[in-house]
């Protein structure tokens, strides 16, 4: 059995504020007030799996990286990540996509190391979510 969601005063205190969105997560909250869905958790877990699985594929060789999939990935981490409230992430993400899109691959691996950065960061604060 799952125990209940914290409310949002209590998920913008487990983290600093930098890290998630308490506006977001209040969101999320929202979705399951008194937590019995599990909504929040279930959220959180998924985001952290795909985000790990597309952080693996953006740094694995951010010197070889290819632009159109650099920008396939920021697309699909630029959502998922500001639901969640990790706010830079997705800021970065949408930079980077729109930048590659229009034709500016400019220091693609310097993008990539950022990305894979801001992620890390952003996992870490989802991690701390969860273990709370």
């Amino acid at each position: 059995m799952n125990a209940p969601t914290p409310g949002p005063a209590h998920l913008s205190a487990a983290l600093p504020a930098a890290e998630l969105d308490a506006a977001a997560l209040a969101r999320l909250h929202e979705l399951d007030p008194d937590g019995r869905q599990g909504i929040v958790q279930r959220v959180l877990s998924a985001f952290d799996s795909s985000l790990t699985r597309m952080l693996v594929q953006l740094g694995a060789d951010p010197d070889r990286s290819d632009a159109a999939v650099v920008a396939a990935l920021a697309h699909q981490i630029k959502s998922s990540a500001g639901a969640v409230g990790a706010l830079a992430l997705s800021a970065a993400c949408a930079e980077v996509e729109r930048r590659l899109r229009d034709g500016q691959p400019g220091d693609l691996a310097a993008d990539v190391r950022r990305l894979v950065a801001e992620g890390e960061a952003a996992r870490e604060a989802v991690r701390a979510m969860l273990r709370a």
